[in-house]
């Protein structure tokens, strides 16, 4: 447009080709890359990163928000769903790094959250959620919230904080543990069998002095790999005894 052009626009024309010129200087300044790909089953495919998200919110899903304490409540609910969102079973919150990549810095893409207002995250999500998460470097002792609209993370003072969940995961990664249960230990080795009560006796009590002063001491003894292997010998043939007289 010629600058006589330019001049001759009124204040809110101005405005608006401002804010188009800025609009096409941050599109080609952002980084290049693939589109998202909706993959038409409740996910959607980052092909740039190898990270697949869930098209819908905590929000959209549940109409609730939850606290950090009880967030696992809807990961839980969707791995055990997994035949809604794409046959998957291993979705957890993503981590800071990873929920900044759908954060849009150049501010071209744009999503509509549940109050109508849009925010900088691609449209190819369902619209009407909530445009925040909670992230894996949130804790019981600091609590920290993911703000979509800004890309800020933000520490809370308090544990009484409320947010959505935008969901991940990668191929290969192990399906996360069901919220309360531990996940099975996993020896290195294999456990050797408990000791029998003979064997941890390790020495007998010392008899009182006969001047009546306190019995010293005694220090512990280790027993040999041989002499342990005699006593839970005698161990298991007693017991076997004792079962035989029983009947």
């Amino acid at each position: 447009m010629a600058e006589a052009e330019e001049k001759a626009l009124s204040p809110a024309e101005k405005a608006k080709l401002a804010a188009a010129k800025k609009a096409e200087a941050a599109k080609k300044a952002g980084p290049v890359g693939e589109p998202l790909v909706d993959n038409g089953d409740g996910t959607i495919t980052d092909p740039n990163s190898g990270f697949m998200w869930k098209k819908t919110d905590a929000w959209l899903d549940m109409k609730k928000f939850y606290t950090w304490f009880d967030h696992r409540e809807y990961v839980d609910w969707v791995n055990k769903n997994k035949d809604k969102f794409g046959g998957y079973d291993n979705w957890r919150i993503p981590n800071k790094a990873e929920a900044l990549t759908l954060f849009d810095k150049t501010g071209v893409k744009s999503l509509a959250d549940k109050n109508g207002t849009s925010y900088p995250i691609d449209g190819i999500f369902a619209v009407g959620g909530a445009s925040n998460t909670w992230i894996t470097e949130c804790s019981d002792e600091k609590i920290i919230r993911m703000d979509l609209k800004i890309g800020v993370d933000t520490a809370y003072p308090t544990p009484d904080v409320w947010s959505s969940m935008r969901l991940i995961r990668k191929e290969g990664e192990a399906a996360p543990a069901p919220a309360g249960k531990a996940p099975e230990p996993k020896a290195d080795k294999p456990v050797a069998e408990a000791p029998a009560a003979a064997e941890q006796t390790a020495a007998a009590p010392a008899k009182a002095p006969s001047s009546g002063g306190a019995p010293k001491p005694i220090a512990r003894r280790d027993f040999s790999s041989e002499e342990r292997a005699a006593m839970l010998k005698r161990a298991k043939a007693h017991a076997a005894e004792v079962k035989a007289r029983k009947g």
